[in-house]
């Protein structure tokens, strides 16, 4: 009989995460901050002396959806902190990449969000409307992140992302910083939305 090959990821906090079966037990925030602040966006080709992580990216989409939803609960700012969160594990992967490996992509992705979003109080799936909304605070945060930091023309980020609204940006600007430094604003957005949620 075939050993079945290893399918947990050992944290720093100690925890083994199973990734073809996730428990809410097993994740940490202090390892999904770790791990997003040194996951590179667009593969890593940014401009700049730091990388931009993907938990740079989940703090703009947070603000980006408040803008966006601004009588939003905390519940649902909390879930745009961590629309990403899987990526702590699983990495970010390029749309091409995640074409090209397909649908289990997406069903690892799905498992690991559910138990995330258990684990913090929220529903396993989100409302459709919210992830609609998230989804467009996602792509506003794309489209800046092409022009100002991964060298696109606005008119092509425009044809990838769709047009933002201007006013939605309005004094944003894309931060490169330390990890340590985008860690830990990470992890006290997500406590200060945590203590709002109770």
């Amino acid at each position: 009989m075939a050993k079945q090959p290893r399918a947990w990821q050992r944290m720093l906090s100690g925890r083994r995460l199973d990734l073809l079966d996730p428990t809410p037990m097993d994740v940490e925030v202090e390892d999904i901050a770790h791990g997003l602040a040194f996951v590179a966006r667009w593969n890593g080709q940014t401009h700049g002396d730091y990388a931009y992580s993907v938990a740079e990216h989940s703090l703009l989409v947070e603000t980006l959806f408040s803008r966006l939803e601004p009588k939003a609960p905390a519940k649902w700012q909390l879930a745009a902190l961590l629309h990403d969160a899987p990526e702590y594990v699983i990495g970010d992967m390029i749309s091409p990449v995640k074409a090209a490996v397909g649908p289990g992509y997406g069903a690892l992705d799905d498992r690991l969000t559910s138990a995330i979003h258990i684990r913090f109080g929220l529903p396993a799936a989100l409302p459709v409307k919210i992830k609609r909304q998230i989804k467009k605070a996602d792509r506003i945060s794309a489209w800046m992140e092409a022009i100002q930091i991964a060298g696109f023309e606005e008119a092509e980020a425009t044809k990838f992302f769709g047009a933002p609204d201007p006013s939605v940006m309005e004094g944003l600007s894309i931060v490169l910083r330390p990890p340590v430094e985008t860690r830990t604003a990470f992890t006290a957005r997500h406590a200060d939305l945590l203590e709002a949620c109770t």
